[in-house]
């Protein structure tokens, strides 16, 4: 087995590594296209879906071997395809991406014992009880074991990569050559776009403190949730490079996918109801939704965990969301063009037909803005990305024209991940239903809404 103890560090190893990667990847797409010449249409078709196959498979095992930026992009890609791999492989190739998502290359137990003791500032048995030397999760930036305290209480115990933080700001510099790799895999990647949102949050990512207070808040606000549980944080014990949380145990997300549809149709409207209920109920979100952050526990709840890239949004912000939403669903153009105008959205308001604005709106959150119950699958949550960014979408050439402020691009980051989600259960249901209950104060349009609703009446009286 490679030894991945060792992080390659500096900006030369790291661009060295991705740059063969991208020339490998160059060359072999125009040995395919100058091969083509001489094919059939549907040669040229099979040929061209074999090598996008073989260069995904490619580009997701060498951002494996990394643990800074690069990884993450890959777990991004990792649920979102962007439509580039063939039907036909696209569960296999989901299988091999959900491998590079939960199980991340490992350092040696010793080299993370060290880090746990440098952040602690005591031996690791002055600490805990009892602590099992196998990681149980891994991810871009550090690994989770379990672990007792003293008192008894089963934790989690989240650890920073050693040499991690200087990995990730090495890619940070590389980032432009990083976002065209990933663009082999999904052309509707806007690399500025992205490149500047990793930029501003990866380093808050790498402060478990920070991400231990965004948990400690999110824990509180849902504290007695009837489906919703955010592990406690076990404060006195993280640290910058470590985190210690309460440890639940449950249902993975791949085990999930093979649940009846009822199951699975409730478990996409919980995922719904706490990532945009986070936003639009409590002004700040989760900005990393993925399979792997959540679990089903025995009891039917979900929880929910990773919150380094964590977003607060002002009032105004999401007040604009809302308004935006409601003109959206009523066929408002005009409010549409008003507020985008306002906030910079339309920079050259001329250059634009409104109702072709509100076609693209309307294309891009039909999903929850069209009162209709729907099935939400891959395929779906492609045509929505395409619609929404790329290159291919019938909107573009108003696309190219748009500036949507950094705040706003944040929460579109959210919905679309958090669309791809749910499309790997392909829920079924009414999202628009839900989301009335935030853009008009409707009352609950399911059960878990009757139950939600019941939580936040109790909770209103109890202040």
């Amino acid at each position: 087995m490679a030894d991945n103890s060792k992080i390659p560090r500096s900006r030369v190893s790291r661009t060295a590594r991705i740059g063969s990667l991208a020339a490998g990847q160059a060359l072999r797409q125009a040995g395919t296209v100058a091969t083509n010449v001489m094919r059939s249409k549907e040669g040229r078709e099979a040929a061209l879906e074999r090598r996008n196959l073989e260069a995904a498979e490619q580009i997701v095992t060498a951002l494996g071997t990394m643990k800074g930026a690069a990884m993450k992009v890959g777990q991004v890609l990792s649920f979102l395809d962007a439509g580039l791999i063939p039907p036909e492989h696209r569960d296999e190739f989901q299988r091999k991406l959900a491998r590079l998502r939960d199980a991340a290359p490992t350092v040696t137990f010793r080299e993370m014992r060290r880090v746990i003791e440098q952040e602690l500032d005591e031996g690791l048995a002055d600490a805990f009880a009892e602590f099992q030397e196998e990681p149980i999760a891994a991810a871009s930036i550090g690994q989770v074991y379990r672990a007792r305290l003293h008192d008894g209480r089963d934790v989690a115990v989240k650890v920073q990569y050693p040499g991690v933080a200087a990995a990730v700001r090495a890619d940070l510099q590389n980032l432009g050559m990083i976002l065209r790799l990933a663009k082999r895999i999904a052309p509707g990647l806007d690399p500025r776009t992205v490149g500047e949102e990793i930029r501003l949050r990866i380093e808050e990512e790498l402060d478990y403190e920070l991400e231990a207070q965004n948990q400690r808040t999110l824990a509180r606000l849902y504290r007695g949730h009837p489906f919703i549980v955010i592990p406690d944080v076990v404060s006195s014990l993280s640290r910058e490079r470590v985190l210690v949380s309460e440890f639940v145990e449950g249902i993975g997300f791949e085990e999930i996918k093979g649940f009846p549809q009822a199951d699975r149709d409730r478990v996409g409207e919980i995922l719904f109801r706490f990532y945009f209920g986070c936003m639009y109920r409590h002004h700040q979100f989760s900005g990393d939704p993925h399979p792997g952050n959540s679990m089903l526990l025995g009891d039917g709840r979900l929880a929910f965990f990773d919150f380094g890239l964590f977003k607060r949004m002002p009032a105004a912000a999401v007040d604009l969301e809302l308004q935006i939403a409601r003109a959206v669903i009523e066929g408002d153009s005009g409010t549409i063009m008003q507020l985008g105008t306002e906030i910079g959205f339309f920079p050259e308001p001329e250059k634009f037909d409104p109702d072709r604005v509100l076609e693209h709106f309307r294309a891009a959150t039909s999903w929850y803005t069209v009162d209709e119950e729907i099935e939400v699958t891959p395929e779906y949550a492609t045509q929505v990305l395409i619609d929404m960014s790329d290159p291919r979408s019938e909107y573009f050439g108003q696309l190219r024209h748009e500036s949507a402020p950094p705040d706003h691009i944040f929460g579109r980051r959210m919905e679309v991940l958090t669309l791809a989600v749910i499309s790997q259960l392909r829920s079924r249901g009414n999202f628009h239903r839900i989301a009335r209950e935030w853009y008009y104060g409707d009352p609950p349009a399911t059960p878990l809404g009757e139950q939600e609703a019941a939580f936040y009446a109790e909770r209103s009286q109890t202040r």
